[in-house]
């Protein structure tokens, strides 16, 4: 999948998104820290909304054969660049609310939102990828549901609510993060898998990618309830 991307992107849009994290999260200011997590946000959710509002339409347009053409030079590129955008924006945006004081009581949300991920994108890979029998996915699926369901049993008994904007902020990245890691990134793996068979049909490259493409805009108007949900939060709406 890197060499179909071009290993200096693959490499650099991982590299320097984990790199950004490190930063923001020890050495940085807060308005550093804020910059990374806008900016990341900003690039993620231009990408997916141009992706479903603009792209989209045009491929969909388009016969099978030309379909896909466009998304076997695409989605090599979107696997790599948009789960490190989203994960940059997710882990910068709540180490930021932490740093900042806004997320009270974050113990136990932060393992509730951590199980609530978890498990529903492992099952989705599962699914997705025709992998139940493969020891990989069951041993990872062992260690992220165990893992996730004993952070909530340890924490469970201080639960107490937290602010209504940081528990809906939690909520929509949810959505985002199962739609994401859970529907868009098998779908990306399956079109290289057919693009990389024996013998291609340029019918599932199509029918998947032009499925990814429809997600990826309802991940942006998600991801626009969210920055509005953002709004509040910065400026005391509730």
């Amino acid at each position: 999948m890197a060499r179909r991307a071009n290993p200096a992107f693959a490499g650099g849009v991982v590299g320097v998104s984990i790199l950004a994290l490190v930063y923001a999260t020890t050495v940085a200011s807060v308005q550093h820290h804020t910059y990374v997590h806008v900016m990341a946000g900003l690039l993620w959710t231009g990408t997916d909304i141009f992706i479903g509002a603009v792209l989209g339409p045009v491929i969909g347009g388009l016969g099978e054969e030309e379909s896909a053409a466009v998304f076997e030079r695409l989605t090599p590129k979107t696997a790599f660049f948009l789960p490190s955008m989203a994960f940059l924006t997710i882990a910068g945006g709540l180490t930021l609310a932490l740093r900042l004081g806004i997320f009270p009581h974050s113990g136990s949300w932060l393992a509730l939102f951590t199980a609530a991920n978890v498990v529903p994108i492992l099952l989705l890979l599962g699914w997705r990828l025709n992998a139940w029998s493969d020891w990989r996915w069951r041993a990872a699926f062992a260690v992220g549901t165990v893992g996730s369901l004993a952070w909530v049993a340890t924490t469970i008994g201080q639960f107490q609510m937290t602010s209504p904007a940081i528990a809906v902020a939690l909520v929509l990245v949810t959505v985002l993060s199962v739609q994401g890691f859970g529907f868009l990134m098998p779908g990306e793996i399956r079109i290289y898998r057919q693009m990389t068979s024996a013998a291609p049909d340029a019918s599932v490259i199509s029918a998947i990618g032009q499925q990814n493409a429809m997600l990826g805009g309802v991940q942006g108007l998600v991801q626009l309830l969210l920055i509005l949900d953002m709004v509040y939060l910065r400026y005391g709406g509730f």
